[in-house]
């Protein structure tokens, strides 16, 4: 969808006041912002991302910033409305919630992701796969990348994220493997572009509009590759979103060494409560429970 295209044709269709078109403008700027503006998918998912965006504004904001919001949804005739006013307005403060996903399909796309070779796309997505899953890095972290932020030879990157805080990233074997693989299949195109080559994306665009040059791929359009990676796999694309590489990442780091604080520094967490959302991961309770239940009594039932 041509988000912003889409957003004026909402607006020149409001049949309200210059200062109320102003307000939902702005409204669906920050949503712009919010989720990206190249292949956005107008659902709930999206919606609620914008949500946390707003929790700075004063209430009265919120209500017009969402009701704006709705409204332009509405008038694309997407998401489930029900669904969307059932979402927690975002003054509205949650407990921590455990951490839970489909571990196992989350596992075939990474070893659907990891056989990928041939193309420019597939080998990208190869290496984006691997990169998420063993760096823990966000989508859109990873889509920042440029060439010369990676230290090849010490296999790692350092990364201003959430916070403005800057973070050590490292890298598996794995995954630079990947990305030189790619980045080498990637050397034909390179030339062609102007910018510096360690001014250049670490993952480019392949598409038929991106040419033969080197352009940057958005967290959107990104995703919206690896959802066709997700189909590909056999896997129900419901059963896997983005952030689920990065649960993948801090529960491996956590069944490893049952290391709250190790897992907390490589995740990357502001507060150690975030990654104990993860404790539940092969703890004692798990263990106990399979003692009481699941043990071999050795002796046949009578």
């Amino acid at each position: 969808m041509e988000l912003k295209i889409e957003i004026k044709r909402f607006l020149d269709t409001l049949d309200r006041s210059p200062r109320t078109v102003s307000t939902y403008k702005n409204a669906l700027e920050q949503f712009v912002y919010a989720v990206g503006e190249e292949d956005v998918e107008l659902n709930t998912e999206t919606y609620t991302s914008f949500l946390a965006t707003l929790k700075s504004k004063s209430p009265s904001s919120q209500r017009v910033y969402t009701t704006a919001v709705k409204k332009f949804y509405a008038f694309c005739k997407a998401g489930n409305m029900d669904e969307l006013k059932a979402a927690p307005p975002p003054h509205a403060k949650q407990g921590k919630r455990i951490v839970n996903f489909n571990r196992e399909a989350v596992e075939k796309v990474i070893a659907y992701c990891s056989a990928l070779n041939g193309s420019l796309e597939a080998l990208r997505d190869h290496a984006f796969v691997l990169t998420l899953v063993d760096t823990g890095l966000r989508i859109s972290e990873a889509c920042s990348l440029k060439r010369s932020d990676i230290d090849w030879l010490e296999a790692r990157v350092i990364i201003i994220g959430k916070g403005d805080k800057q973070a050590v990233i490292r890298f598996s074997n794995r995954s630079v493997e990947a990305l030189n693989a790619y980045l080498h299949a990637r050397s034909v195109v390179d030339p062609n572009s102007r910018t510096p080559l360690g001014s250049q994306p670490v993952f480019a665009r392949h598409d038929i509009r991106a040419s033969k040059k080197i352009r940057p791929i958005t967290a959107g359009g990104m995703w919206k590759a690896i959802k066709i990676r997700i189909v590909e796999s056999g896997v129900e694309r419901s059963a896997v979103r983005i952030h689920d590489f990065r649960h993948y990442f801090v529960t491996l780091t956590y069944l490893a060494k049952h290391d709250l604080k190790l897992s907390q520094v490589l995740a990357r967490h502001e507060s150690i409560s975030t990654t104990n959302r993860y404790a539940h991961f092969g703890s004692e309770a798990d263990a106990a429970y399979d003692e009481i239940f699941n043990k071999d009594t050795g002796k046949d039932a009578e």
